[in-house]
């Protein structure tokens, strides 16, 4: 069996996973019901909200009282879900972007997002490491979330980082708290009057896009001020999306050793053979293109993308299963400050790059 065939044989659950990955699969399909129902309950006040925050709490609060009761015989299926049903999802994310799009809004939302990811990511890094001395896993997970695209960036970075899951969870918890205050608080300043005199109404989009964690929540926040500009937000947001692949690339080759067994330094080119090529993220670009140039029915994309939340859902799920709240806890503090600080440079130094950018 070659290494191709080995690699697709690893995404065909086995009999041995499939207890686990009809609990998951159950709690996502609520999660996703729920998130539905509240907003129809509520008449859309309820925003923000989605079926992935509810998947990653639902999860806690069942690993945390009754799943390890069951474990023994719904781990492996978990696990699953956490690795092969993860990336999957970040593959089939692709079906929720084109290159044409991204032609759309031009080079002053790819320069602004391009600044914005790096700068934060490498802040984040230095402060988390340098300063807060936050572990360095969550330290990279947290810059991850911050810089590209919330939770789903969290949990692609993870098997590049190899953290563990509460870890992981710390750092969507950033995401969820700090990407949901700037949802509410971008519309706000807008319409004070703030930003107006420094941003076009696009300006606002693009500047949007490029800071806001979440993907829901730059929808929420660019929508607030009218449809244009929400559809300028959200094609930025998709860009940085985009950036994962190469992001997840970069990383997975900064944290391959320099060192050999022997002692003696390795050369770039030892080094790049070492590093663990992240595939799934370099299929999702492939799908973009595919979604680009094919011509697809505006039925069987809607499903794809359903289908893509489905398993996204599921991974945060079984995330949220395996995360005990002992370890959060031990965390401490400085995980949050950290990405309350970063959530500060988004709003403020994240501005001054897209007003920047504005000018040339």
């Amino acid at each position: 069996m070659n290494a191709f065939t080995q690699a697709v044989s690893s995404y065909i659950p086995r009999t041995h996973h499939l207890l686990g990955l009809v609990l998951v699969l159950i709690g996502s399909l609520f999660c996703l019901w729920f998130n539905t129902s509240l907003d129809v309950w509520s008449n859309g006040r309820i925003i923000g909200l989605s079926s992935l925050t509810l998947a990653i709490l639902l999860g806690m609060i069942l690993g945390n009282t009754i799943y390890p009761k069951f474990a023994p015989n719904l781990s492996e299926g978990v696990s699953f879900a956490k690795g092969q049903v993860l990336r999957l999802a970040i593959m089939f994310y692709g079906f929720k972007l084109t290159l044409t799009e991204v032609a759309s809004v031009g080079m002053p939302a790819v320069m602004s997002d391009a600044l914005v990811l790096t700068s934060t990511f490498l802040i984040t890094y230095w402060l988390g490491t340098k300063w807060l001395k936050v572990d360095k896993q969550t330290t990279l997970l947290i810059g991850a979330g911050a810089s590209i695209c919330g939770a789903a960036a969290v949990i692609a970075a993870e098997p590049v980082v190899k953290a563990e899951a509460h870890k992981v969870t710390i750092a969507v918890a950033t995401v969820v708290v700090f990407g949901t205050i700037a949802m509410l608080l971008y519309p706000f300043l807008y319409h004070l009057g703030w930003l107006q005199p420094w941003l076009t109404a696009q300006g606002y989009g693009i500047y949007t896009g490029s800071t806001i964690h979440e993907v829901a929540q730059v929808v929420v926040a660019g929508n607030t001020v009218s449809p244009e500009v929400g559809d300028t937000a959200v094609v930025t947001k998709m860009i940085r999306v985009m950036m994962l692949a190469p992001f997840l690339l970069i990383l997975s080759f900064a944290l391959t050793k320099s060192g050999g067994a022997n002692g003696k330094k390795l050369s770039i080119m030892s080094r790049v053979k070492q590093v663990k090529v992240p595939w799934f993220a370099f299929i999702f670009i492939f799908i973009v293109v595919l979604h680009t140039w094919l011509t697809m029915s505006a039925s069987f994309e809607a499903i794809m993308v359903k289908f893509d939340d489905i398993l996204l859902t599921m991974a945060m799920f079984a995330l949220g299963l395996t995360t005990h709240l002992s370890a959060i806890k031990q965390a401490g503090a400085k995980p949050l400050i950290l990405g309350a600080i970063m959530f500060a440079w988004l709003i403020i130094g994240g501005g001054l790059i897209n007003i920047g950018i504005s000018f040339i």
